[in-house]
């Protein structure tokens, strides 16, 4: 959590449904057409970064699950190996995939392709898919040269028909033209397979019934609360212990309460953050949160970032064992947001500087301010949110975490994101309890019934999940 710009447009990848648009005439044989631009346009680049709009121009709907699209490239010297990521899709990253194959023989210009399928969702007659924001690197991540690649077009900056990229219906070519060399017949889109570790092997819940942050029972419970300082946030600001107290919120019922405050000043700006330690991986993770619009005191407009998270350190930059999963809340908006946005977003790696970020993200733009149930499901591969009950986003592939995590809660400020007044403001998080399952999907209606039980029975902490 550095950051952190998010690729691609920030558009509601929630828009499950595919938009209807005039499409220009088509033959019978060429319904399907493919429209590209590139986002990375120099002669090498970190990331090659093609991005599609496939249209349907025919007279039927369109199952995705029978269509692939072939970009064409040429690989670097040394044969290297090439990994693929959707960065944003409105047909949602979870629904495409991305492998990798061999012209045999190649050309001057290509010897390898990325070929992209869909796992499900059908394209209406006059529709698009909308952006497929998707981009690819090599593992060792080397630049590459992407001038030589025969379907790189350097001045697509805005989307166009491109025969340059094929696009294959049933295994038929019905757009583009493929470089000589042949190639092959498209592969079947695989059907995923998910399957769950065993479960049970593990619960840590806490209703956070603290005295104060200097709770001695809170470093027993192997929870820090942050004073060090440094990132995320404005560069200069404090984390005071003080910030963490434990107010009661209904009867005798105490929440966890994160506070952060500021003058507009690097040296007023205060922030907060409570985690646990790292021995989270595959399983449920859950949280009642209280998100709030606006401050408890002093002038609105700051970018304030509120969150419950999930994370493995960056130990270098790239790190390829880093990992993290947000939950967060921007009131104000930021990142280029105007207004209030809840993100959902799932960390391969990043790079501080200069700033390189590999993630998938979902959003949507409306207010959560008030008590929210917050469950992310790390499990067979996919990563599934769920805000009171319904799915908001599911993510998988290169996003999927490898290593040990820690739990973490988080209040604090965007960078450049301060209002211009010197009057103090004072933002607060609450959090109501947190439970984990190890190793098992745990539906977010069965999350509240055991958190339920384990009230009932005024059992305040449990911890059965080993240590690393």
């Amino acid at each position: 959590m550095r950051r952190k710009l998010l690729l691609g447009g920030l558009v509601s990848a929630m828009l499950l449904t595919l938009v209807g648009v005039a499409a220009n005439p088509a033959s019978a044989q060429q319904s399907l057409r493919l429209q590209y631009k590139t986002s990375a346009t120099g002669a090498t680049a970190d990331q090659v970064e093609p991005w599609f709009n496939l249209v349907n121009g025919g007279t039927s709907a369109v199952p995705l699950s029978g269509v692939k699209i072939r970009y064409y490239f040429k690989a670097d010297a040394g044969s290297p190996q090439y990994r693929f990521a959707c960065s944003w899709a409105v047909v949602s990253c979870s629904t495409v995939t991305g492998t990798f194959g061999t012209l045999s023989p190649g050309t001057a210009t290509a010897d390898r392709y990325l070929e992209v399928g869909f796992t499900s969702g059908n394209l209406a007659v006059g529709a698009q898919t909308g952006d497929l924001q998707l981009r690819f690197h090599r593992s060792d991540w080397q630049r590459l040269t992407q001038s030589d690649d025969y379907s790189f077009g350097p001045a697509r900056t805005t989307y166009g028909d491109w025969t340059k990229v094929t696009v294959y219906q049933n295994g038929a070519l019905v757009w583009g033209t493929s470089p000589s060399g042949g190639g092959g017949d498209p592969t079947p889109t695989p059907t995923p397979t998910i399957t769950n570790p065993p479960g049970g092997s593990g619960v840590v819940f806490d209703d956070f019934a603290y005295n104060n942050a200097d709770d001695p029972n809170i470093s027993a419970h192997n929870w820090t609360v942050r004073t060090n300082s440094g990132g995320p946030g404005v560069p200069g600001a404090s984390w005071p212990k003080q910030n963490v107290t434990f107010p009661t919120v209904s009867g005798t019922n105490k929440a966890l309460q994160l506070k952060a405050v500021t003058d507009g000043t690097a040296s007023g700006t205060q922030q907060s953050e409570v985690l646990h330690q790292r021995k989270f991986l595959e399983g449920t993770y859950a949280a009642r949160v209280k998100f709030s619009d606006t401050p408890v005191s002093g002038p609105d407009g700051d970018h304030i970032v509120q969150t419950f998270f999930t994370i493995t350190p960056l130990a270098a930059d790239m790190d390829p064992n880093y990992s993290e999963q947000d939950f967060e809340y921007l009131p104000n908006g930021g990142w280029g947001e105007p207004a209030n946005i809840m993100y959902a977003t799932s960390w391969e790696t990043y790079r501080n500087e200069p700033w390189q970020a590999v993630n998938v993200h979902t959003e949507v733009r409306q207010s959560y301010a008030g008590w929210h149930d917050l469950v992310l499901q790390v499990s067979g591969g996919q990563i599934r949110y769920y805000i009171d009950g319904a799915l908001f986003a599911e993510h998988g592939g290169d996003y999927y975490p490898e290593t040990v995590q820690s739990v973490n809660f988080n209040l604090w400020f965007i960078s450049g994101g301060l209002v211009g007044s010197s009057t103090s403001r004072n933002y607060v998080q609450q959090v109501d309890w947190f439970y984990h399952s190890k190793n098992e999907v745990v539906a977010p209606a069965t999350v509240l019934s055991r958190v339920n039980n384990y009230r009932s029975a005024s059992t305040t902490w449990v911890d059965t999940v080993p240590n690393p």
